[in-house]
């Protein structure tokens, strides 16, 4: 359906939506959308104590049944036009059903995010571009309201004791929010969306963010039990990419998930979801990324797949790679694969063991196998710019070798990324560990690909 036709009123919101200009670059505040204006809220606000006094309770219709009950009450109401009717039926479905002037952009497929900074500011990424709106909610307490009703299902809190929260909507999308006073400019909100039916390493080499040799490779280094850790900074695609190669996991292997914020998209059946819990209003009750780890590997997992190390988890998650759990996946902040082994260096001193650098070194030479650095490219698009192999240990350095690199050679006259991926020649060592298994590779997709 367009989004006209679920927006119902040409002239207010679906224009809105429909006339949205590519200005991430402005920062004036825009005057509200006609659906906005103060006759516009009485007469909604008059429909809405229609509907209380004929429902107690709304919010038990589905949506469907509400919103035939709303059109029943604006039918008859000749002061509005048909289109100025569809637009309130729609409105107040979306801020009764869902949440509000948001809903729509949750509901648009092509939107991969939205950001919302203050109530009349919101913004959307589409494409790997950004976008400004002409989305607003009413004010500061319109916008809190709707950001109240997103957490309520997650048992999360959001006040001035704890001003910052992550959290999942229904749908899967990842919620982080910020209040005053430390969004100094007004409730800041960022929600990132995923695709319904993730995507898989095929899928992904025919929108070219990997080649099909590396598809190849990637999907037998999963079924043959090979560790990898997805690497890159934020909004580089680390979770798609992990959904990707988590797909390629056997489905007689037990699969324990751990997540701040469960949003892994799991197909096998047999998997458990675990996600961490913040401390309550009296500071109890906090379960952290951690503990999790390691009660994880009391409970017979086959692989351990954590959504992000960042913390002192890292020693537990080596420590587990290590003592029979290869095969594990997880992902982790990084600019280049080099950045990311340091960073797991400084993860497990986080973890407060009393272990000398030589030692965490060989844990993470050991337990890891392979890097997959992801990067957000200057036009939005997301690629595999590099999967790298660690070798080993030498002389106190752990040592790695590139098997296939993304080569960026410019920038066409649309803006976009041109460049090529291409295969270093190199045999992974992790490929007697394949044959061991039963898992052969052709030796061509070691070659160069254009």
């Amino acid at each position: 359906m367009s989004l006209k036709k679920r927006l119902g009123d040409p002239n207010g919101v679906g224009s809105a939506l429909r006339s949205v200009v590519r200005e991430s670059q402005t920062r004036a505040v825009k005057p509200p959308p006609e659906y906005m204006s103060a006759s516009y809220i009485t007469l909604k606000t008059r429909v809405q104590e229609q509907l209380l006094n004929q429902e107690a309770n709304p919010e038990a219709l589905d949506a469907e049944q509400l919103r035939t009950r709303i059109a029943a009450i604006v039918a008859d109401d000749r002061s509005i036009s048909p289109l100025e009717r569809d637009s309130i039926v729609n409105n107040l479905v979306n801020e009764i059903k869902g949440f509000g002037p948001v809903q729509p952009l949750l509901d648009d497929p092509d939107i991969s995010e939205v950001m919302i900074n203050g109530p009349h500011r919101v913004y959307i990424e589409r494409a790997g571009r950004l976008e400004a709106t002409r989305i607003h909610f009413r004010d500061d307490a319109h916008l809190k309201s709707i950001v109240e009703k997103m957490l309520a299902p997650t048992g999360r809190r959001l006040d001035e004791a704890s001003p910052m929260v992550d959290a999942r909507l229904p749908d899967g999308s990842r919620l982080n929010a910020v209040i005053r006073p430390i969004a100094v400019a007004g409730d800041t909100i960022t929600i990132r969306k995923f695709s319904k039916d993730p995507f898989t390493l095929e899928q992904l080499a025919h929108m070219n963010s990997i080649s099909e040799a590396m598809a190849v490779v990637l999907e037998a280094a999963v079924r043959g039990r090979v560790s990898i850790v997805v690497s890159g900074g934020t909004g580089s695609g680390k979770t798609t990419t992990l959904n990707a190669l988590s797909a390629n996991i056997p489905a007689d292997e037990r699969i324990v998930t751990i997540e701040d914020a469960a949003e892994l998209q799991l197909q096998q059946d047999h998997r458990v979801t675990l996600e961490a819990r913040p401390a309550n209003v009296e500071g109890q009750g906090e379960v952290s990324i951690r503990s999790l780890v390691r009660n994880a590997l009391r409970m017979r997992p086959d692989r351990i797949i954590v959504g992000e190390v960042r913390g002192g988890e890292a020693l537990d998650m080596l420590q587990a790679m290590n003592t029979g759990h290869e095969g594990s996946l997880t992902t982790a902040h990084a600019n280049s694969p080099r950045d990311c082994l340091a960073r797991m260096e400084t993860m497990v001193l986080m973890a407060g063991a009393d272990l000398p650098l030589t030692a965490i070194r060989q844990q993470i030479a050991s337990a890891v196998d392979v890097i997959v650095q992801q990067a957000r490219l200057q036009d939005g698009s997301r690629r595999i710019v590099q999967v790298t192999e660690v070798v080993g240990l030498e002389q106190g350095i752990i040592t790695t070798q590139d098997l296939y690199v993304y080569e960026q050679t410019g920038i066409d006259d649309g803006g976009r990324v041109q460049g090529y991926f291409t295969a270093t020649g190199i045999r992974p060592r992790f490929m007697d560990q394949l044959a061991r298994r039963g898992i052969s590779l052709p030796p061509d997709v070691f070659g160069e690909v254009r």
